[in-house]
């Protein structure tokens, strides 16, 4: 008969149990629960009662999946001030802040371009000045915060409906050559009967200057034996915008 050191029923008896490590419970990171109250924040009050950086978090909670994007949001923000300036930024400036990465800052510009195609739509197929507020939101959203100058027309029909927006030229930081006579020769290739003039001032200020007004004048007097009417030239400055219409410059 086998002994009893031979008998597996007392050795695998005998054996004392292996000890079960249970797996520590892992604490949820703490910014779940904020991201959770502030997604409840906006879906019940919406987002005019956020402040920008928490409406820059919540863009930034899907962007950034698995990280507390309050620090982020607010380093955007004290870099470059506004949630407007943060979209209006270049993306490499974007990514000079810590945790923001190419993906993210690809993300950002993405979101900027459809808010301008949204501002784009207050303005489209609608009657350019009963609609003067949305134009010039418009305006701002597309140019505010470019770094160099870009010299826009707003192309209007007969009923001052917009027929096209587009940039004609591109600057530096300070200047942008402006041909009057490609203005105008523009202006006839799409029927238009009358223009917005618009460029951007990167330095934050709107004034007017005296080439900005001289060159506007010429414009005007090139276009109206056309019956091409300048209903307005626009200046849009971080620090806000100005209008020589308004301000009896034209």
């Amino acid at each position: 008969m086998a002994s009893d050191e031979h008998d597996e029923r007392g050795f695998f008896g005998e054996r004392p149990l292996p000890t079960i490590k249970r797996a520590a419970t892992q604490e949820k990171p703490h910014y779940l629960g904020h991201r959770d109250r502030l997604r409840e924040r906006f879906s019940t009050a919406g987002g005019e009662t956020l402040a920008d950086y928490e409406l820059l978090e919540l863009l930034l909670f899907r962007l950034i999946p698995r990280s507390d994007t309050k620090p982020v949001a607010k380093a955007l923000l004290a870099r470059f001030g506004t949630l407007a300036e943060v979209l209006g930024a270049p993306a490499h400036l974007l990514q000079e802040v810590k945790g923001i990465g190419p993906s993210v800052a690809l993300d950002l510009k993405i979101v900027a371009a459809a808010a301008r195609r949204l501002a784009r739509g207050e303005i489209s197929r609608r009657e350019v000045l009963s609609s003067w507020n949305q134009v010039l939101d418009y305006c701002r959203a597309s140019m505010a915060f470019e770094a160099r100058e870009q010299f826009r027309i707003l192309f209007l029909d007969k009923k001052n409906v917009l027929i096209a927006d587009e940039v004609q030229q591109t600057g530096t930081v300070d200047h942008t050559p402006v041909y009057p006579r490609e203005v105008i020769k523009r202006a006839l290739e799409l029927s238009a009967t009358a223009i917005i003039l618009v460029h951007n001032h990167p330095s934050g200020d709107p004034t007017p200057s005296r080439a900005d007004i001289d060159m506007t004048r010429t414009i005007i007097d090139t276009a109206k034996p056309l019956g091409i009417a300048v209903h307005d030239h626009i200046i849009i400055g971080k620090n806000g915008l100005a209008s020589m219409k308004g301000l009896l410059l034209i």
